[in-house]
């Protein structure tokens, strides 16, 4: 998303490191859904205007519910059908082929829709 912008800070990969997992394999928000936000607002910038800031709001609140409707739940443990906090159903995660159907697919999506929201918003 960023290079789509031509934003570059070696910052951001290093903040998304503790999104896998829904924040730290705890299962919460899905780390694309958190990634999606920081996006929405690393592209509309900070501003003082509460008109500003109302857009940017509504642009994350339409995303999520998009997401939401395209992937049923925003939540990591609902996503994948795994508990990440036990050791096993994290080895499951690794071994297994629900990274490659569960979680590239909903970055492919929050990626799709942040860029389609973006677009209708610049």
């Amino acid at each position: 998303m960023c290079r789509d912008y031509n934003i570059e800070n070696d910052l951001i990969p290093k903040i998304a490191t503790c999104f896998g997992g829904g924040i730290g394999n705890s299962g919460s928000v899905c780390g694309a859904v958190i990634g999606a936000a920081m996006a929405i607002g690393i592209v509309r910038k900070q501003s003082t205007s509460i008109e500003e800031w109302l857009a940017t709001a509504e642009i994350a609140r339409e995303f999520r519910r998009r997401f939401e409707e395209e992937m049923k739940t925003i939540y990591c443990r609902e996503l994948t059908g795994l508990d990440l906090t036990k050791d096993l159903d994290s080895e499951k995660l690794m071994n297994s082929d629900i990274a490659m159907n569960v979680c590239f697919p909903a970055v492919a999506h929050a990626y799709r829709i942040v860029s389609d929201l973006l677009k209708d918003n610049s």
